[in-house]
């Protein structure tokens, strides 16, 4: 428990890999503070964003296939981070890691650096970036009717309805506000063909 009695992690508590890759994910789609003290949220933007619809859970998900290159992508990002305080004249922060101790501002410079086309680790941030965006805009490491459930920001953010009491979804209104087919009679009552 921190100081102020609120359960927030501080930064002794959270390891270095996941404040720089919840500092990227944050930058990729920014969100609200956690907490007062939050340094890998900055607060650029109000709701939550990609580390409040679990950023961090869906890259360290071994299905990516970047799950055990995560340690390396922390250190290389937080090694631009800091060639990019020393060309630019900041003093960082040395209580956390490089890329966290940027502001908003200059973590979008780094990040738009590193995904410029032409930038010999392109690959890697690119796809970095996408499973940020992933986390927020399909929740793809959460049953879709769990995240709905539980609140999920980037779900919730666009519109998608929740399911049934029986947990299927359907749709009364159909997309063209009329029906394209008439069901064929040997459907079963499940939707299956025969």
């Amino acid at each position: 428990m921190q100081r102020d009695g609120s359960n927030a992690p501080t930064a002794d508590t959270v390891d270095d890999v996941s404040l720089t890759l919840e500092a990227y994910a944050d930058t990729i789609v920014p969100g609200e503070k956690r907490w007062p003290g939050d340094r890998a949220v900055v607060g650029a933007a109000t709701g939550g964003g990609a580390v409040a619809a679990g950023a961090l859970e869906l890259l360290r998900w071994d299905a990516t296939g970047i799950s055990d290159g995560l340690d390396d992508l922390a250190q290389r990002v937080n090694g631009h981070a800091e060639a990019y305080a020393e060309e630019t004249g900041l003093e960082l922060d040395p209580e956390v890691p490089a890329f966290v101790a940027l502001d908003f501002d200059h973590r979008t410079e780094v990040v738009a650096r590193l995904t410029r086309p032409g930038h010999p680790e392109k690959e890697f941030w690119v796809l970095l970036s996408l499973f940020c965006n992933m986390a927020f805009d399909s929740a793809a490491h959460l049953h879709t009717a769990d995240a709905l459930r539980d609140g999920h920001p980037g779900l919730e953010a666009m519109g998608i309805t929740r399911p049934d009491a029986d947990g299927l979804w359907r749709f009364r209104n159909f997309g063209y506000g009329r029906e394209l087919a008439r069901t064929h009679p040997t459907t079963t009552p499940s939707g299956s063909p025969a």
